[in-house]
Order: structure tokens, then C-alpha cells, then sequence
């Protein structure tokens, strides 16, 4: 006999696909493709409008510093959190479908996994050890890393071939050197 707990998991279940999915608000979406695909369209129709706005503003670039992504983020927020209020967003156990018998229960106290000191020294060890290992393979790979980012080359390839032999703290320092690391204005 299935739990209270697992019924209420189960139905809830249903009712985010049925409410705030919304897949099963069309007539059959197990017949054909048409909602997948106009869903894609909806939101490869987006995602250009979104590209084109980005584009006015000068690139990615321009964009960051007239503070347009933060804005939109900001705004975006501010309307998901207006909806979710106001009902008109529903999500299953926040705002509709609440368990009625939840209203005054504590949650449980919920156990953080913390590394113990040993761990701590032992993967600091190990960064050390690896990176002395390939001492001399990480700084040619450091060196061709910064050389293709400098020439506006793809650094993927060469991503991939310093991630074999360098730290991501190196990778991250190499980036750093040549293309300046960034700062909010605020």
C-alpha cells in the first residue's frame, strides 16, 4: 500500500504536467508533433528577438555595459515573482494544490555533507601532486591556451588539450592574464 506521502508525490506529479507544464492544455499531445513544434518555434522565436535586442545594443559587450542583461533578468524576476503571487502562475504546492495538513508541521532539519579537515588536505595534496606531475606540460599548454585567445583563434581544442594537464585555477588565471578578468559597475 503506497504511502500518503508517495500518493501526494505521485499526484502532484500529474498536476505539474497538467497545470504548470501546460502540455496537457492541447486536444492530443501524444498525436503528432504539432505542439512540440510550435512550442519550439515559440521559443526559437524568442531567443532570436531576444539575439536582435542584444544586437542593438552593440553585442554582448555593449549590452553588459549599459546593464541591459541585468535589467532583463531583473525584470523577468520581478514578473515570476509577481505571478507567483498573484495565482496566476501556478506551481503545484507552493501556491495551489498545498498539503492542508503542512500548515503548522516544522520541516526537517536537513544534514549538510561537510568535508573534514583530512579531506581538505588530502584534495589540496592531490591538486599539488597533479599539477607538479605536469609542470611542464601545463605551462606549453598554458602558453598555446593564452597564444590562441590573443589571436582571436577557437581555444576549444586547446581548452581541451590544457584541461588534460592543468587545474582549472590555472586555466582560469591564463584567461585572466590576457583578457583582463571583469568587474561590475555598480
Amino acid at each position: 500500500t503506497p504511502t500518503e506521502e508517495s500518493v501526494r508525490r505521485a499526484l502532484a506529479i500529474q498536476l505539474i504536467i497538467n497545470r504548470e507544464w501546460g502540455l496537457a492544455m492541447n486536444e492530443n499531445p501524444l498525436q503528432g508533433s504539432f505542439i512540440i513544434d510550435e512550442l519550439t518555434d515559440l521559443v526559437e522565436e524568442a531567443v532570436l528577438l531576444e539575439f536582435e535586442r542584444i544586437s542593438e545594443r552593440g553585442g554582448v559587450l555593449g549590452a553588459m555595459e549599459t546593464g541591459y542583461q541585468r535589467g532583463r533578468i531583473q525584470d523577468e524576476s520581478m514578473l515570476y515573482e509577481q505571478r507567483k503571487h498573484d495565482g496566476s502562475l501556478p506551481i503545484i504546492g507552493v501556491n495551489t494544490f498545498r498539503n492542508p495538513h503542512a500548515e503548522g508541521a516544522e520541516p526537517g532539519a536537513i544534514e549538510l555533507a561537510r568535508a573534514t579537515e583530512q579531506e581538505k588536505r588530502s584534495q589540496l595534496e592531490r591538486v599539488r601532486d597533479f599539477q607538479s606531475r605536469h609542470q611542464q606540460e601545463a605551462h606549453a599548454a598554458l602558453t598555446a591556451l593564452k597564444a590562441a585567445a590573443v589571436d582571436g583563434d577557437n581555444v576549444f581544442t586547446v581548452l581541451m588539450d590544457a584541461a588534460r594537464v592543468c587545474t582549472l585555477q590555472q586555466i582560469t588565471e591564463a584567461f585572466f592574464e590576457v583578457g583582463g578578468q571583469y568587474r561590475r559597475n555598480v
